[in-house]
Formats: structure tokens, sequence, C-alpha cells
């Protein structure tokens, strides 16, 4: 018999082939939003805390906490609901409605407070009382290697060892980190590119940290090149995702998007796979498909 559990991970890729500038070069996107909590936060949500669990460090009683933009939280509340865990998300404000009734579905108690900065010194400070823990994705190696055990794997195996490029969004890093690792040591080659807003541009997902709150888990010599993408431009693209490639997804996904086709345009040859995050039902009371 099948778990929920046991859906997360083996997600689909798909060539973007119309908005695709070099025929020479291929584009696949890695559909994560097909994972049973809609984006690839399940897979990192899954091994922190059953990793956590399998140490010691979380019991049958024990609250969690986490401060998330979103899709982290969703996952966290789904899988914490099957392990019969409480958890506390902590969301910014500005979060789309669909994110915080899903959460609250699952059964999480969900805080709202007025920016992720504000929302990760929250967490980390409930994390310290008694009874709780903090799961802190920002530095937690559980994270990460949950894309070293899973993702990478299935990027090497389903471009049949080819893939050339790697593209990824950069918020937490743990998709990149991960996926970083295990590629390198398949194929040193292999070229990995992250995604960072420009300056003052919001892209859900996506962050350009100040330097007091950039991820303990993120170690900059293990990506090649990283391209700054406006928000209009993965606005744009996630639009046309929707519309020419059938590619419903978030504005994260937009601007993975965007470095891939500015990449293959680049490039002679070559295979790139970038993470279409999530979903875009998770937009629809935003503006970005308005």
């Amino acid at each position: 018999m099948v778990g929920i559990i046991d859906l997360i991970g083996n997600t689909p890729m798909v060539e973007i082939s119309h908005l695709n500038p070099n025929k020479k070069v291929k584009i696949y996107a890695k559909l994560e939003g097909n994972n049973p909590g809609g984006s690839v936060k399940d897979r990192a949500s899954l091994n922190m805390i059953r990793s956590a669990m399998e140490r010691g460090d979380i019991t049958d009683g024990t609250k969690l906490v986490e401060a998330t933009s979103g899709n982290t939280g969703i996952a966290l509340a789904m899988i914490a609901s099957l392990f019969g865990l409480e958890i506390e998300l902590v969301m910014p404000s500005n979060a789309t409605r669909e994110r915080t009734l899903t959460m609250e579905a699952f059964g999480a108690k969900v805080t709202l407070l007025e920016s992720i900065e504000v929302c990760r010194d929250y967490a980390e400070a409930k994390g310290k009382e008694a009874g709780y823990y903090l799961l802190n994705q920002f530095a937690n190696s559980d994270n990460y290697m949950a894309h070293y055990k899973t993702t990478g794997p299935e990027l090497w195996n389903d471009t049949d060892h080819k893939i050339t490029h790697f593209v990824s969004s950069m918020g937490t890093t743990g998709t990149i980190m991960g996926c970083s690792r295990y590629l390198k040591e398949k194929n040193n080659n292999i070229q990995i590119v992250g995604c960072q807003p420009t300056e003052g541009a919001s892209i859900p997902g996506i962050r350009r940290w100040p330097i007091e709150y950039l991820p303990k888990i993120f170690e900059p010599e293990r990506v090649d090149r990283v391209m700054d993408i406006s928000q209009e431009e993965a606005v744009d693209m996630a639009r046309k995702l929707a519309k020419t490639e059938g590619v419903f997804a978030g504005m994260s996904t937009g601007g993975a998007c965007s470095a891939a086709i500015k990449l293959a345009s680049e490039l002679e040859e070559g295979i790139i796979v970038f993470i279409a995050c999530d979903r875009g039902d998770r937009y629809l009371s935003s503006d970005l498909f308005g």
C-alpha cells in the first residue's frame, strides 16, 4: 500500500520547446508541483522531520516551529500531521491567503508577522522555549541533503547522465546546495546556476538576503554563476509558461525559466534543467495571473 509520503519525489520533467530560443539546446522543467504538497519543499520538509525523529530530537510531545514564506510551511504542515506532531508556522502577512488556509487545513497554527526576517527571529526565539523544536531550514543540513539524496539523482538519471546546466531559484538555497553536491560528484563540468532577484525586486521563493540573514547552509563556491532576475521578468515568464507550455507555476519558476532561456541563447549545445518549484494555483488571489 502506498502512503502520501511515498509520493514525494520522482517528479516528471517536461521539455520547454515553444519558448526555447535555441533549438540546439534542450531546456527541461522539473515539475515539483507534482509533489503531494504541491512544491519542491515536500522533499526537504520530510527529510528534516524524519531525520530529527530518527536522532531523537523530536518526540511525540515536541511542538515544531518554523518560519516560512509559504511552500515549506505547507509541506511541513502536511508531514507534521502525518506524524501526529503539532506545528506553528510563522509567515509574512503579505503571503497569499491560499497558503495560510492550506496550512490550517493540515492542522497547523499560523502566525503572521510583517516580514520573513521578523518571522525568522520569532521562530528562533520560540525554538529556545521548552518543548519546542526549531527546524531552521536556513541552517539545517537535512534541508540540502534531501536534494542530494533525491533530486540530484533524479536529474542525473532522467537526462541519461547528459545534463550540462542546472538552474535553480535561491531562497533557503537547500535545493541548489544539495543538487550541486550530487551533480558535481557525477560530472564536475556540470554548471550550477542560481537565480536571485535584482535589487528591490520582490519574487516569492527567491531572496536577496541581507548578510546577517544569509542561510548558513549556503556555500557560494558550489554555485558557478548567479543570474539576477527582475520581478517583471519573473512575472512575464510565469504567464508565458502557462499560456504557451502548459506549465502552471509560480513566480520563482518564472524566474528560473527566464534564466534558463537566457542561458540557452548563449550556448552552442547543452541540456538545461530548471526547477519548477510549485503550482500556479497557489497564487490565484495575487495579481500574478490577473
